[in-house]
């Protein structure tokens, strides 16, 4: 596999279920980097991610005894989606193994396309092994998230639907976890034209293709700890890792605190829901040492749960200073309370909690304390308002709390 005639015919068969996602271009990440940057948006996939192609074009090349034995993967959630809606295209039964970590939405929806699931270890690596371990004990025909040369195939097909549309394409930017997709595109791409970059984003807390890349061979890491729970793998591909050694031009890893930037970002420039993995590829963007290039950030899947989402908003706006909380200490006495409130009010920020905690001195006259929660329009006008207390005789402290 990993032939063009293998791209050409998994382009093909992938158009029967998946849609073909425009790119679009980013003004705004474009004016941020210097960069014309168009996004890749597999968050707008079936299924919420890209992993449907490689599904689908995989359970295809099956025979009908193959499928009929019944299928089975391990997947955090998207690749679990894209098997079992798969197999309900094919009409055979699927179980999925899932990390009990996976966010509620990704299971449910898993459940939704008529799948059997399963939750064991709190990695993928640890479910892998558990759902390779039913495949031996029940027969089943285990169709591999990411080190499968044919899923592979399905995944380059992405590949093919931007160079057809953007030909001039000077990088693709795709995140990695085992290295299914990077495999995919970064495979096509080169076939299509040599000179097309490909530099492959993993998070910084699961950085197993860099540890690959300097070991020289498939390396497997003591532990992963990321928020990009789709990219949270221990272990790269190793039938597919070759592929990956030969096209990879590059690879840039992103720390969590740059995922929660972009999903800001995301939503607020582009109205759009990507997941953390999904946003390796936009925090990436600023780490690029070219300007006046076309690149392409591939936007890997959409499925965050509200939970999850409303904390990395959350962290997102106390990280740009959005949301800030400072301690006051102040005499306890009628007026002071009102004093503070009307200076925040004249330096128009927005108070969203308050608390007067009487106790913190054994001296009330001297002090009390009041800490305040309040949003503002980012750093500069959060420091309006510290300087606004400060001329009034406050010393206020910045400290960390979460809303």
């Amino acid at each position: 596999m990993l032939t063009l005639d293998a791209f050409e015919e998994a382009t093909e068969v992938v158009k029967k279920v998946a849609i073909e996602t425009n790119l679009l271009y980013s003004d705004y990440f474009s004016e941020q980097t210097g960069n014309k940057v168009y996004l890749k948006p597999e968050n707008m996939q079936k299924t919420g991610a890209y992993k449907l192609r490689g599904a689908y074009y995989k359970i295809s090349t099956l025979t009908d005894e193959e499928r009929a034995k019944g299928l089975i993967t391990a997947s955090a959630g998207n690749h679990a989606q894209g098997v079992a809606y798969a197999a309900k295209a094919y009409g055979c039964k699927a179980t999925i193994v899932m990390p009990t970590t996976t966010p509620l939405m990704k299971v449910n929806r898993t459940k939704s396309y008529g799948a059997e699931v399963v939750l064991y270890g709190d990695v993928y690596d640890e479910s892998a092994a558990h759902a390779q371990k039913l495949a031996e004990e029940k027969g089943y025909t285990f169709i591999h998230p990411f080190d499968d040369p044919v899923v592979a195939t399905g995944q380059g097909t992405i590949a093919m639907e931007i160079v057809k549309e953007l030909p001039l394409v000077d990088y693709i930017l795709v995140p990695v976890g085992g290295g299914g997709l990077a495999t995919g595109v970064s495979t096509l791409a080169k076939m299509l034209n040599p000179k097309i970059k490909i530099i492959a984003v993993e998070p910084a807390g699961a950085a197993c293709l860099q540890a690959s890349f300097e070991a020289g061979k498939p390396v497997t890491l003591d532990g992963v700890s990321t928020i990009a729970d789709g990219t949270a793998v221990k272990t790269p591909g190793i039938e597919i890792f070759p592929f990956l050694q030969k096209n990879i031009d590059e690879i840039i890893t992103v720390d969590d605190d740059e995922l929660i930037v972009a999903f800001l970002d995301m939503v607020e420039n582009h109205k759009m829901v990507v997941e953390n993995s999904g946003l390796l590829t936009v925090a990436a963007l600023k780490h690029l040492k070219v300007k006046d290039k076309k690149v392409v950030s591939i936007l890997s899947g959409g499925n965050m749960d509200i939970i999850t989402m409303s904390s990395v908003v959350q962290h997102g706006l106390i990280q740009r200073d959005r949301i800030f909380t400072i301690s006051v200490l102040l005499p306890d006495k009628p007026g002071e309370l009102v004093r503070v409130a009307s200076t925040i009010a004249e330096a128009q920020g927005n108070v969203i909690r308050l608390d007067h905690n009487q106790f913190v001195s054994t001296n009330r006259n001297a002090a009390v304390e009041l800490k305040i929660t309040m949003e503002s329009f980012g750093t500069e006008h959060k420091d309006k308002i510290i300087k606004a207390l400060k001329k009034i005789g406050y010393d206020p402290k910045l400290i960390s709390v979460m809303i």
